[in-house]
């Protein structure tokens, strides 16, 4: 793995930087303080960023997050390849330097179109091209154990029927469609829970609250209720089979490529704090000498060395996640180390921020309490720090789930 960032993937990096800095930035606070109010703004940067990764492969955004193979130019190609996950990680990194919350607001680009990229069959990719898909996992008295799940979903002919209630979902609200876990069959446990493409306004699917939060004020939270929902068969994502023996590891490959995406949040807000901080403790006289040994550093300047240090290691993590993804190779392990890294790191980084920049700091007059507050829930979706670490030891030691709880 090359450490460096590609030089195919600068310029869509650069363009990420620039919208970020430009055009989220501005409208950070505004947002924070309208919780609940769409950023209409979106609207136009969505369409551009369209424009700007029509036709190529290796976009910057969700959909471009996927193990499958590309085309069938892959097919001879030889060696490592630098793709879609890790292009999405270096954009997703640039635009939260910006706003997380604006970044999970922004149309097409929700986590349940990384759901859509990693299991779909080719009909479905190209049916829900350009859609804005949620995704719809966490229920009231099941949360990080998503093989708990007690949503169902009934065959009746060409449709499936679902019944249960999903509660935090991103951009639940506003989406053009939400991913929805659901399960065939209780009795069969985990091999039964498959994902379905819920289109907005399906008769049964009821939006029933807007979660009022700490932080992403700019992207709406959901709780959603399905009430004898008929949805058509062909919106089960990938396989409708029940395959005891895969269990749930064919549903469960969707985070192996959106735990790097979060884990790439976590890192852009991180690296905003660590920015701002910098400016203002050089303007209240540090000289940050990396030539000097530590020892003649001052405090403020020690701790900004340790906070880029732990930076830095998330980062590659995250990068190596998405490269392993890139290049098809399992990944699930690396994804989780990455996430419970950088998740982690985000919330300490943005916290002890403000402790160095003082009543600056937590005031309003700057964005690092805001980024603090947005940082605490890249710790926990898409799996919390206890759960991620729990993954790991499983496959460390080669235990299962039901071996190691």
């Amino acid at each position: 793995m090359y450490l460096e960032t590609p030089k195919k993937f600068r310029t869509l990096q650069n363009q990420a930087r620039q919208v970020a800095e430009n055009y989220l930035r501005p409208i950070s606070r505004k947002y924070d303080k309208a919780e609940h109010a769409y950023p209409k703004e979106l609207d136009l940067l969505a369409a551009l960023l369209d424009g700007m990764n029509a036709g190529s492969p290796d976009a910057v955004g969700a959909t471009s997050a996927s193990k499958r193979k590309a085309g069938a130019e892959q097919g001879a190609e030889q060696g490592v390849k630098n793709g879609g996950n890790l292009s999405a990680c270096l954009g997703v990194m640039e635009m939260c330097w910006g706003d997380t919350g604006l970044l999970l607001a922004m149309p097409r680009q929700g986590l349940g179109n990384a759901a859509i990229a990693a299991v779909a069959n080719e009909e479905q990719l190209k049916r829900f091209a350009g859609t804005w898909a949620a995704m719809a996992i966490t229920e009231p008295g099941c949360g990080s154990d998503s093989a708990a799940i007690r949503t169902t979903a009934t065959r009746d002919g060409d449709h499936y029927v679902l019944n249960g209630e999903k509660i935090f979902v991103t951009s639940g609200a506003r989406a053009d469609a939400v991913v929805v876990w659901a399960t065939l069959d209780k009795s069969l446990g985990r091999a039964a829970i498959k994902s379905f493409v819920v289109e907005k306004g399906t008769p049964g699917m009821t939006v029933t609250r807007l979660e009022k939060k700490l932080g992403i004020k700019a992207s709406d939270t959901a709780s959603i209720s399905f009430s004898d929902c008929r949805v058509p068969a062909a919106n089960l994502l990938g396989n409708a089979e029940i395959d005891v023996q895969k269990g749930f590891a064919g549903v469960m490959e969707t985070f192996d490529n959106t735990r790097p995406l979060v884990a790439a949040m976590a890192i852009g807000v991180a690296k905003a704090s660590l920015d701002r901080t910098r400016e203002l403790l050089k303007r209240a006289g540090c000289r940050f000498d990396y030539r000097q040994p530590l020892l003649s550093a001052s405090h403020a300047e020690a701790t900004l060395y340790r906070l880029e240090a732990e930076w830095e290691a998330a980062r590659l993590l995250t990068l190596k996640a998405a490269w392993m993804a890139d290049n098809r190779l399992p990944n699930s392990k690396e994804a989780s180390i990455a996430k419970a890294k950088a998740g982690r790191v985000a919330n300490e980084v943005t916290l002890k921020c403000i402790e160095l920049a003082g009543a600056l700091g937590y005031g309003e007059e700057e964005l690092l309490e805001k980024w603090a507050r947005d940082s605490k829930i890249l710790d926990i979706f898409e799996g919390t720090q206890q759960i991620q670490l729990l993954i790991v030891a499983r496959r460390l030691l080669g235990k299962s789930s039901s071996q190691l709880k």
